[in-house]
């Protein structure tokens, strides 16, 4: 596009924030660039909505979620390894059976591997999805970001550039995030400094797409020493947050710290930050949550809400699997520092965001408990108990190893997930629709984690339709037996 259009848009852009910051009804701390993603003060004119139903976690299968609410519709990607996937729905309650949809691969062998945590910003009418990508050597991690062709997060988008501070020419870079601020942009990154390898670096940019001028390193403070990531930022009352994670993503303790930036302060100048003390968010055993971290912040479909989008664990174990994507409303304290609570049990049932349509879901227990109109029955003899406590929705689920044994839920609606415990005694289960066709599916898991995505139906016509899920009695080479579980199955049903 020429310098032409892209002048035009850019006035436009530049009149249409002065207008709306003349109405008090801008949040956002720069005039010619939103960034969808920060939260920020509620607008002026918004009021409440009453929440239209409620959702539970997970919203994804993926790690490092990031996410916007934008005309009408929540976007949301999450690390997928060799491409960019992006999520689209209009209620948060089914992110978790959208449709993917790949914006992005890429055939240049020096950037199309190990592809993680892309983040993606609208300036002045055109999306930027900032990415890091290898060539198959994890230390030749660098940053890359798009542009998108049209007005649409969803792209579809063509390569623009590598962003390299003139001073990290050469070095690992993951996790880019940007900080907009005074009308200016930045680069927030990790990266090698000389206080990690993975440490949070920020550099000035020109424009979406240019960095112009080397990085300065933080030397930021994260109960753990090998690990500052992750960065991401919210804006309130002339101060600027900036949390990130710490500690090994693997390690149950991985979790958020944060620092603030008082209102007119150059972010470059890390004396001008002031580091809060301990954890912000972090592990919750008692909910069943470790490892919360590598986040992101979104506001509610009216803008009177702040919440958070991350990912985390069920197990306490030191693994970079069962990394799932999760969303909770925040807070904000009386000395107008943001509060991130506690993490939530991965089944807890929360209403969804202010102004969200619905998501028209409901729950069946594995005891035939439901908030809808579903059930589920078994035949043959099952084990049941509460004994995976928190790794189970309710804390209870059903388990059997016997062979021809079923649980048949029936629910209306015209779609059904089916999640449980996975470990290294589950085996092969049989899964039809309607008496349909078997599916086989395999439980086991290398190492027992809770609440588990182990099926999703094909999209079915409105009405009442049953999921029977049969032990075969088999299990594979790796597990120690052949039990299947059996815990909730979310209904949806639009």
């Amino acid at each position: 596009m020429g310098p032409g259009p892209r002048t035009a848009r850019r006035y436009a852009a530049l009149l249409t924030a002065l207008l709306a910051i003349l109405c008090g009804l801008v949040a956002t701390p720069a005039a010619t660039a939103a960034a969808p993603g920060a939260a920020t003060a509620p607008r002026a004119a918004a009021t409440p909505q009453a929440a239209a139903g409620t959702f539970r976690n997970p919203l994804n299968t993926g790690p490092d979620p990031y996410m916007t609410f934008w005309n009408g519709s929540y976007y949301l990607t999450t690390t997928q390894g060799g491409s960019i996937r992006m999520w689209r729905s209009s209620s948060l309650g089914t992110l978790l059976e959208a449709d993917p949809i790949t914006v992005w691969t890429d055939t240049d062998s020096s950037r199309n591997q190990h592809i993680w945590a892309p983040e993606f910003y609208r300036f002045n009418e055109r999306w930027y999805l900032y990415y890091t990508a290898d060539d198959g050597v994890d230390d030749h991690h660098r940053i890359y970001v798009l542009e998108s062709d049209r007005d649409d997060p969803a792209g579809p988008y063509h390569f623009k550039s590598r962003l390299t501070p003139p001073n990290h020419r050469a070095d690992f870079a993951i996790d880019p995030s940007v900080l907009t601020l005074n009308g200016r942009l930045y680069l927030a990154y990790s990266g090698i400094n000389q206080y990690q390898h993975n440490g949070i670096n920020i550099a000035p940019m020109s424009n979406p797409y240019t960095v112009s001028g080397n990085a300065v390193a933080f030397n930021a403070a994260g109960g753990c020493p090998e690990v500052r990531e992750g960065a991401e930022f919210l804006y309130r009352n002339g101060r600027t947050w900036m949390t990130y994670s710490t500690c090994d993503t693997g390690k149950p303790d991985y979790q958020v710290w944060m620092m603030s930036l008082p209102d007119g302060a150059d972010p470059l100048v890390p004396g001008n930050w002031t580091q809060h003390t301990g954890a912000v968010f972090s592990r919750a055993d008692d909910h069943g949550v470790f490892g919360p971290g590598h986040h992101a912040f979104f506001r509610s479909p009216d803008g009177t809400e702040d919440w958070i989008v991350y990912h985390a664990k069920t197990t306490s174990v030191n693994t970079y699997t069962d990394r799932t994507t999760r969303a909770q409303k925040i807070s904000w304290r009386a000395d107008g520092s943001p509060d991130l609570g506690r993490p939530l049990a991965m089944g807890a049932t929360q209403d969804l965001p202010s102004g969200d349509p619905g998501a028209g879901t409901y729950w069946i227990n594995d005891d035939a408990r439901s908030s809808g109109a579903g059930t589920v029955a078994y035949t043959g003899t099952w084990n049941s108990g509460t004994g995976c406590a928190t790794q189970c929705f309710w804390s209870d689920d059903h388990w059997s190893d016997r062979a021809g044994n079923t649980a048949t839920f029936s629910f209306t609606g015209t779609r059904i997930a089916l999640l449980s415990v996975r470990d290294t005694g589950n085996g092969i289960a049989a899964l039809s629709i309607d008496g349909g066709t078997e599916q086989r599916v395999d439980f086991y898991g290398a190492i027992r984690t809770g609440e588990t995505l182990q099926y999703l139906s094909p999209r079915l016509p409105y009405g009442r339709h049953t999921l029977r899920v049969r032990v075969t009695g088999e299990h594979n080479a790796q597990s120690g037996a052949s039990f299947v579980s059996v815990d909730r199955a979310e209904v949806y049903t639009r």
